[in-house]
């Protein structure tokens, strides 16, 4: 299928901008075309055109759009890792081409704003939900919604202090940051440890158990690597929560 037969859009974007936003973690901004249009929460295809390298991974991957719809450039962050691609998209000059495919997916935020959203994120996983939150706030939507964000330590937490002050601007809204690993860390943490579990959930939503109401009828949004993907499924399942109120995206091989 060539572009003109696919259903989905097909351009090319000019690198805007690259900052680190964690360690090892880069965001990277990209021209947004006027007409273009996306869901929060929703992932793109980028090839690498002509790159200075390749390798057995390919010029193409997949990457949630970090950035709101409001915003006027696409965003994606990724782990750097030591592949071909991630090296020439760290080193390539601004304004250099890359091609865009998209939008895919269908990780956005439900209409009824009856039911809470919880948001289940590992790592990198963050990035559809940075997308989905700041929307959220902006158009001052009504959902409940609680983001639940598990990294090793508070260096490796992308968006973290951003993430934190957007309590700010929309009441509805919780973000519980958890770090797994900080004796390996130089800073001080004060706030959650461990794991994502039942009892920090249940905390956090304020419920007596995980069988209440509240928690059972939520939607809740998984995204992370495969292994947190599949324990945080397994868990709520066994609470009693319906399968067709779990949507989840794996962040594999980043």
């Amino acid at each position: 299928m060539n572009a003109q037969e696919a259903k989905w859009p097909v351009f090319r974007a000019k690198l805007v901008n690259r900052t680190e936003i964690a360690e090892a973690t880069m965001a990277f901004r990209f021209e947004r075309p006027r007409e273009w249009t996306f869901k929060a929460g929703q992932f793109v295809d980028i090839t690498l055109l002509d790159p200075s390298e390749t390798d057995a991974e390919g010029n193409v991957r997949g990457f949630s759009i970090a950035s709101a719809p409001y915003e006027d450039t696409i965003m994606v962050a990724t782990r750097m890792r030591n592949t071909a691609f991630k090296r020439v998209l760290a080193t390539m000059p601004l304004k250099t081409e890359v091609q865009i495919e998209g939008p895919f997916g269908d990780l956005t935020l439900h209409n009824n704003a009856k039911k809470p959203a919880i948001l289940l994120a590992g790592g990198i996983g963050i990035t559809p939900f940075h997308s989905i939150v700041l929307q959220a706030a902006h158009e001052r939507l009504p959902h409940r919604i609680v983001l639940l964000h598990s990294n090793n330590r508070s260096e490796d937490a992308p968006f973290l202090e951003e993430l934190r002050q957007l309590e700010k601007q929309n009441p509805n809204y919780k973000y519980v940051p958890t770090m797994t690993a900080m004796e390996q860390s130089q800073r001080t943490w004060p706030g959650e440890t461990g794991t994502l579990s039942a009892t920090m959930l249940s905390k956090h939503l304020k419920v007596a158990t995980p069988s209440d109401p509240s928690i059972v009828d939520a939607i809740y949004y998984i995204a992370g690597p495969p292994g947190m993907v599949a324990d945080m499924r397994k868990m709520l399942v066994d609470w009693g929560v319906d399968e067709d109120n779990i949507r989840t995206e794996e962040f594999a091989g980043y």
